[in-house]
């Protein structure tokens, strides 16, 4: 597969460029800051400096061009304020799929959050700082645009909360799961099955799927959420 990432510098962007340079797929990824360059190659990835807070869907169509997939794995990041939470998590998200069309690529993976109920029909979660609050409101109108496109092919992987915790290969997915953590490196092993159906067909088809760690093998957990959903 030729497969680009956005936000190809993140932990669970680099566990998955490194798996999929690793069997052979093409992987470019995308970056704002060319000192993470470096990085990327060294997993197998090609780098392309792109500030997806400033390009144009024209030019990231350009980067895109000839994919089999996008993967959105991008984020403000801890200690940004609430306005680039909605100019990374969300704007920069909807940037991608406007390029991803007029590149024509449909497959897309959204990574997003579990949580996002919590903000659904303009709720405010008491207890929470605001800036999280943005963040959550920011992810979740993104899927709703995204899940709006006509054209896309898109899955949505809810992950709960991240550790770095080495891979069980074990997890829980599904819809709606209870609240609970999972490791980066079992996220980007589901994104990588995930992958591996939209290139078959069997995904793309609009699925919000949630993950936590679980009992079930990755493969099996995918199967069974995708004939489930």
């Amino acid at each position: 597969m030729f497969v680009v990432l956005a936000g190809a510098h993140g932990k669970i962007a680099q566990h998955l460029g490194r798996t999929l340079a690793a069997r052979g797929d093409e992987v470019v990824g995308l970056v704002r800051n060319p000192d993470h360059a470096a990085d990327l190659e060294a997993l197998g990835v090609r780098p392309v400096v792109r500030d997806l807070e400033s390009a144009s869907a024209d030019e990231l169509a350009g980067d895109l061009r000839g994919a089999d997939a996008v993967v959105f794995a991008a984020g403000a990041g801890p200690g940004s304020g609430a306005g680039r939470k909605d100019s990374v998590d969300r704007g920069a998200a909807v940037l991608l799929a406007d390029a991803a069309l007029r590149a024509g690529v449909a497959p897309y993976l959204l990574v997003s959050s579990i949580g996002l109920e919590a903000v659904a029909d303009g709720r405010t979660p008491e207890g929470v700082d605001e800036v999280f609050v943005a963040y959550l409101r920011a992810k979740l109108a993104a899927e709703q645009e995204l899940l709006a496109r006509d054209g896309l092919r898109l899955t949505v992987l809810r992950p709960g909360g991240l550790t770095d915790d080495a891979a069980t290969g074990r997890v829980r997915l599904a819809p709606s799961v209870e609240r609970g953590q999972v490791p980066r490196a079992d996220v980007a092993a589901v994104l990588q099955e995930l992958l591996d159906r939209l290139a078959d067909g069997s995904a793309g088809n609009g699925e919000v799927l949630e993950l936590v760690s679980g009992d079930v093998p990755v493969g099996q957990a995918v199967e069974d959420a995708l004939t489930s959903s």
